[in-house]
């Protein structure tokens, strides 16, 4: 299944010729902008469970997110394609293009790794994740930061970007296990990533069974250093700064309007969540 409405649009072959061209006996589907992104999934799922073989998604990490949840429903092998504008979870599987997710397929290289989750305990509703998991504005900053560098450069993009998250946000308050905190962020990576930093990219093992927790807490002087983050991209070492790899984190958040955003997709926050994972709970092709 190839969403075509992810990412930016193709210079020469679509990714769904591309696909074509270098796995000539997989079945196909294009999602547009028009189309129902879950039905199109359990459809491909269905197919590839009565041909005895596996779920192939490209698109971006939200999409990507949305095939793994079917494929473990399904239990499903899920091969990677590439073709969103950030790729995180491909990137971390190794693959950079539609081609290398293909060499891994024709060459059945699989592996299991985790998945992280979110869950609600007074409804039991659980929703996995394969990258990130954020509450607060430094996501905000981030974003706008690398929107911005594009046209002006990285590091007025930086002041600009601080100026407008900081002026017009505030921290948010959270009990973090039973802990009162006020946070600018609480983040939370399915398993532990090895650049430093509040919303670090890159993982080298994705089946250690640990949630990466990044929290920048929001007391006396944050602003400031938040500013400073935003200029130089780094937080570590400063007070308002904490790190720690958990298998399992409770969370509640007492106030209203408050947002958490996972795989890049954005939701009200609940009253009270949980994060853990799934430990080897998806099959993936890798490079």
């Amino acid at each position: 299944m190839v969403n075509s409405a992810s990412g930016p649009p193709p210079l020469l072959m679509s990714n769904a010729d591309r696909v074509r061209a270098v796995l000539p006996r997989a079945a196909v589907t294009e999602r547009t902008e028009d189309d129902d992104l879950g039905e199109l999934l359990e459809k491909a799922a269905r197919s590839a469970l009565e041909a005895g073989g596996s779920l192939g998604v490209c698109g971006g990490d939200g999409t990507i997110r949305r095939a793994a949840e079917v494929a473990m429903r399904h239990d499903l092998p899920l091969a990677v394609f590439p073709g969103g504008t950030r790729n995180h979870f491909a990137h971390d599987l190794g693959f950079e293009s539609v081609e290398d997710t293909a060499t891994a397929v024709r060459a059945g290289r699989a592996a299991t790794v985790d998945v992280a989750r979110h869950t609600d305990p007074l409804t039991g509703e659980h929703v996995p994740f394969l990258n990130t998991f954020s509450i607060g504005s430094y996501p905000d900053l981030v974003r706008i930061r690398e929107r911005w560098s594009r046209r002006v450069g990285s590091w007025p993009a930086g002041v600009l970007a601080a100026v407008h998250v900081l002026r017009t946000c505030t921290p948010v308050d959270v009990e973090i296990n039973g802990r009162p905190r006020s946070v600018w962020l609480l983040f939370a990576g399915n398993c532990r990533y090895s650049s430093w930093g509040p919303a670090p990219v890159r993982r080298g093992d994705l089946s250690d069974g640990l949630l990466d927790v990044r929290i920048v807490d929001g007391g006396p002087f944050a602003r400031t250093r938040m500013l400073g983050a935003a200029l130089t991209g780094v937080l570590t070492g400063s007070p308002v700064y904490s790190v720690a790899a958990v298998p399992r984190l409770r969370v509640r958040v007492p106030g209203t309007g408050v947002h958490l955003a996972y795989d890049g997709e954005v939701a009200p926050a609940p009253g009270e969540l949980v994060l853990d994972k799934v430990r080897g709970g998806l099959v993936v092709y890798r490079a």
